[in-house]
């Protein structure tokens, strides 16, 4: 199979063939039709993220076919559609995961940093964490729900029952939470780097109350703030901007270092929190709602030998909406 190959962090990817995986005893071999490029495939190819398998194939979008189960697999049959997210595997035992907790297991392991992911033709991946697309998307547009749409969903949640919702950082998990905030009935503020007027008209077309840049105060105070831009000095810019008794939410995996502020800023019982990774039970929750929303995500497709004109795009904030990897 032809896969994209991550070598050594802060390094272009590399072109490889590689022999296609065999399936171990609770996993599945997937044919990969798409696989999403995230922000997070950025800070592991970055290497801002430190513990990634190397060599490595990144990529935890993914929505393919099962070809075939391991010999204790058998959720799925050949040819079902699947989507893989970044949680790959957790222990199952540990006081986390026994409450629920699982996107906080210690021993988790995770595609595309741990696991190999879906920059190539195939991948592997355990049935327990594989979950079905509904029928309403195609290969392409599922790809961001994967993780961009779960995150997404995830800080949302964690945001309470914000009427008034902030988001920093107007990409693809931005484009994709903006919509169910909206189908909610929240009025969404969103904010971008000074000057991007596309990602701007971008949120104004998916139904923003306003858009302006980061540094700029909302017309409102806002009940609650999602940061998902890796940049530790929206944190107090957006405690700046929510009421009192708001929580701003860190969507990100990374972020720069928060600078310090006056603790004026915090008092009020206001809050900051993260998100981390996601639960089974989050997919499971946010896959039946999105075609109901309907979510509609805007892609913009690269062939996977082009993997990294697309992660140089997302880097450089070239894109509205998410990239999409297409092997075939």
């Amino acid at each position: 199979m032809r896969a994209m190959l991550l070598r050594k962090a802060r390094t272009a990817l590399d072109p490889a063939d590689l022999a296609i995986p065999q399936p171990g005893p609770r996993e599945v071999l997937i044919r990969v039709a798409a696989c999403g490029v995230c922000r997070t495939d950025l800070h592991v190819v970055d290497g801002e993220l430190s513990e990634p398998r190397q060599p490595l194939i990144p990529g935890h979008e993914i929505v393919g076919h099962v070809v075939s189960s391991g010999s204790e697999a058998s959720r799925f049959h050949p040819g079902e559609r699947v989507g893989v997210p970044w949680l790959g595997w957790t222990c199952g035992t540990c006081a986390y995961c026994r409450a629920g907790q699982e996107n906080l297991c210690e021993r988790a392991r995770f595609t595309g940093y741990q696991i190999d992911g879906g920059y190539a033709e195939y991948t592997l991946a355990d049935e327990r964490f594989c979950f079905p697309i509904p029928g309403f998307y195609s290969d392409v547009a599922a790809a961001p729900l994967l993780c961009a749409g779960l995150i997404g969903y995830r800080s949302l949640r964690m945001a309470g029952d914000a009427r008034r919702l902030g988001i920093y950082g107007f990409g693809a998990a931005a484009h994709i939470v903006a919509q169910v905030a909206r189908h909610e009935g929240r009025a969404v503020y969103a904010f971008t780097r000074g000057g991007d007027t596309a990602a701007q008209s971008f949120a104004r077309r998916l139904g923003a109350a306003w858009a302006g840049a980061s540094e700029e105060s909302p017309p409102q105070a806002l009940d609650a703030a999602i940061i998902f831009a890796p940049v530790g000095a929206l944190v107090p810019a957006a405690l700046r901007a929510i009421r009192p008794g708001g929580v701003v939410v860190c969507g990100g995996i990374h972020m720069s270092d928060i600078p310090a502020f006056p603790y004026a800023w915090l008092w009020k019982e206001r809050m900051i929190r993260s998100v981390a990774n996601l639960t089974r039970r989050d997919a499971e929750e946010f896959l039946a709602l999105a075609p109901t929303v309907p979510i509609e995500t805007e892609t913009h497709v690269f062939a996977l030998a082009e993997a990294n004109a697309a992660l140089a795009a997302v880097r450089e904030g070239k894109l509205t909406g998410a990239a999409v990897l297409v092997p075939h």
